[in-house]
């Protein structure tokens, strides 16, 4: 069992401007876990950005009710596979038809024949993978891990009940439900909205109530350039922060200046979703002193690196592959409905498959993804290194192919795939035949943001 609602707490509808806080909000959330503990097994809950949503989660972590947050607009042909793999008792907020095995009860699906599976006592939360293929793992969190990484967080960042943010980002993605987490438990203002950057709304009501952060990944950054974002259009607006990939160096130092001159500042964040999810931030002091830095471990955790021999250091510049220790470590992945009455597998110790080093005041720089890797010709060829040669490019992705690698280039200009060709051809030391560059009208994207290889892999071998 676990309360996220920490004295002051508030939720504000942004589309009716109804708040809810106080005796009200704790009366709706001990509603909600009394229904929840009557369902058997796990939840599986599509979670849309609204105050009822919301309700709903802090009701089954607060009854003790494993739950699994999927995105509201999950295909059904995904959602049936996930549903025949996990046998969850209880799914709320569906759409469509009914899965096979399900009946309807009121608003909540319920299962026919329950799970032959208990879930393990220590299972509060469940988070799917980034998804890099249709049928993604679990992540199994326990209400340690959920309620420590909150309160690092929050540690980090300095929240405190005077604090209002907005859900800028979807609140099934770990990085949003992080958010949403801290503001809470800090007895801070959450504004639920569904909007987005591109709708005029969602800055009126950043004005509205009096939103003082802003979360967002890479790619809504590059929104807010395009659209010119300035801070001193809204007057409570000071804290910036971002994760969820790699922002590049001219973007942080951009928006680190445009925070500075109206006295706000700027965070970089690194984190995965087994860590329940963030790892590290860097202090808007760092900035622009430490681009390219993800900043040190959060407070109550720590990091190092294994190298070759499987031994583990924190000397500064030593590179290999990161490890992160901490209490909101996951406790393995779920891979089938067994795996929910698992315990912990990995004993607050996760191996990233990220390549990085720390510095000498322990502050880590990602350098690079263990699996991240092609071959062109026979020779081993480092993905992410092959898209930070192109930085200075229109965005660009890379996958691999049959010992050649395909690069798609967001832009119709037809001069980039000979340029984008002959730059890695040179750089690499490797015949330009070992390339394909295609373009692209957009990139396609996952809901947190981040490049869908998947999808770019299909078409690549369409």
């Amino acid at each position: 069992m676990i309360s996220l609602l920490g004295p002051g707490a508030r939720l504000v509808d942004a589309a009716s401007g109804d708040v809810l806080a106080g005796e009200e909000l704790a009366d709706r959330v001990a509603a909600a876990a009394e229904r929840a503990a009557t369902w058997p097994g796990v939840l599986f809950a599509h979670f849309p950005a609204t105050v009822d949503a919301i309700v709903g989660y802090l009701g089954a972590l607060q009854a003790g009710r494993p739950i699994c947050l999927l995105d509201p607009d999950l295909h059904t042909d995904l959602r049936d596979r996930l549903v025949a793999r996990f046998e969850p008792g209880a799914i709320t907020n569906g759409k469509g038809d009914l899965p096979r095995g399900y009946h309807a009860d009121g608003a909540v699906w319920l299962r026919d024949e329950p799970s032959a599976v208990t879930p393990h006592t220590d299972l509060a939360l469940l988070l799917t993978t980034s998804g890099s293929t249709g049928d993604p793992k679990l992540v199994r969190l326990t209400p340690t891990a959920v309620q420590a990484n909150a309160h690092a967080i929050a540690e980090a960042l300095g929240i405190d009940g005077g604090e209002v943010a907005i859900t800028s980002l979807p609140l099934f993605y770990s990085y949003g439900m992080s958010v949403l987490n801290s503001h809470l438990l800090s007895g801070a203002t959450v504004v639920v909205s569904p909007r987005t950057f591109l709708e005029r709304e969602f800055w009126n009501d950043v004005n509205a109530y009096g939103v003082t952060s802003l979360a967002a990944v890479p790619y809504q950054y590059e929104m807010l350039k395009r659209l010119r974002f300035d801070p001193a259009k809204y007057a409570t607006l000071r804290t910036l922060t971002q994760a969820g990939g790699r922002l590049k160096g001219e973007l942080i130092v951009d928006f680190h200046g445009r925070m500075s001159a109206v006295g706000g500042r700027m965070f970089v964040m690194y984190g995965q979703t087994e860590a329940g999810p963030r790892m590290t931030t860097l202090p808007s002091a760092y900035l622009p002193g430490k681009v390219g830095s993800v900043g040190p471990a959060l407070p109550g955790t720590t990091l190092s690196i294994r190298v070759d021999d499987g031994s583990e250091t924190t000397d500064p510049d030593v590179e290999g592959e990161v490890i992160f220790r901490g209490p909101n470590v996951m406790l393995g992945y779920a891979t089938a409905a067994a795996d929910f009455a698992t315990g912990d597998e990995l004993g607050g110790r996760l191996s990233t498959e990220d390549l990085g080093k720390l510095d000498a005041d322990g502050h880590l720089w990602i350098t690079g993804r263990l699996k991240r890797m092609g071959k062109i010709f026979g020779i081993r060829v480092n993905l992410d290194d092959v898209e930070r040669l192109l930085v200075d490019t229109p965005p660009v992705a890379a996958i691999p192919g049959d010992d050649r690698l395909t690069v798609f280039v967001e832009s119709d200009e037809e001069q980039w795939p000979a340029k984008i060709k002959a730059r890695l051809a040179e750089a690499l030391g490797i015949h330009s035949s070992g390339f394909e560059v295609r373009s692209i009208t957009a990139l396609p994207l996952l809901a947190n943001g981040k490049v869908d290889y998947r999808k770019l892999a299909e078409e690549g071998n369409a």
